[in-house]
């Protein structure tokens, strides 16, 4: 029985962006070829309260930049959003621009824990001289790198293992999440996991009916997601709010690859929290 959750992929945005966000997935349907209605459309609030109704206690506001000069407004409202939320993991971002640096150091003194970075939505390449110093600051502070790498739902330029994979090879110490457990290109995400000691993947919407249908995970690797989760390296992700369907499918969908229950504990609650632990 899973009495907690901790949540490391969860979206808080501010309020005009949030609005942007949820009209662009309303659009999505022609995209990849089906509706993706966004079931917790509900207030900011009404959104923190709903996962306190799920037993999430611990979780992230994911913001990412998709241009230049959005990332360091977007951290100033992340990490005041995670001071003034319990439970909320200091979040922030950053984009291949001018300043990157700088913001970027800021943010990390100013307590940012957890990253998201989006190279689909973003369209850029990983690989760019100006991200490199940053990747060594993320290596150095430990700092966990949420990375939206998978070619999933649409394939762009710098997706899939490749990219993401140049990095690790020069910051063999960085801490990346691969967000969707890497969809579609799961085995080449796995192999990244199980390479280096600080990649990890979330389970975010994977082995859901949703994802199944697109993109369903091979039955011959679950030997290895079990053996990675067991050893910390597959923590849970939702991507609440903006779900087509309720939360708890999410969780029954992890259940159902009969994995046992204490990999899905770790996954859902003792994995985060030993990545997350105070520190200090």
């Amino acid at each position: 029985m899973i009495e907690r959750l901790a949540d490391v992929h969860t979206h808080f945005l501010p309020p005009r962006m949030q609005r942007r966000v949820w009209d662009h997935f309303d659009q999505a349907g022609p995209l990849i070829g089906r509706p993706w209605p966004i079931t917790y459309r509900g207030s900011e609030q009404e959104r923190v309260e709903t996962l306190r109704k799920l037993n999430v206690q611990m979780f992230s506001a994911l913001a990412y930049a998709h241009r230049p000069d959005m990332a360091a407004d977007l951290n100033e409202w992340t990490l005041a959003f995670a001071e003034r939320t319990p439970g909320c993991l200091p979040s922030a971002t950053f984009f291949p621009e001018p300043g990157v640096t700088a913001y970027a150091q800021a943010a990390l003194d100013r307590g940012a824990r957890i990253w998201k970075l989006h190279l689909q939505v973003g369209g850029f390449d990983p690989r760019l001289a100006e991200l490199d110093p940053v990747w060594g600051l993320m290596a150095e502070a430990g700092a966990p790198v949420v990375v939206h790498a998978g070619s999933g739902p649409v394939a762009a330029g710098f997706t899939g293992p490749g990219p993401i994979g140049d990095v690790l090879r020069k910051h063999p110490r960085l801490s990346v999440i691969i967000a969707h457990a890497g969809a579609p290109e799961y085995e080449g995400f796995l192999e990244l996991a199980e390479r280096y000691e600080q990649v990890r993947l979330d389970t975010t919407m994977a082995f859901t009916d949703f994802f199944e249908r697109m993109a369903p995970f091979p039955r011959d690797l679950r030997p290895r997601l079990r053996a990675l989760g067991l050893a910390g390296k597959v923590l849970l992700g939702s991507d609440f709010p903006n779900i087509p369907y309720p939360y708890e499918h999410q969780i029954e969908s992890l259940a159902r690859l009969e994995l046992g229950d204490e990999w899905l504990n770790a996954v859902c609650w003792w994995n985060a929290q030993a990545l997350f632990a105070p520190r200090g």
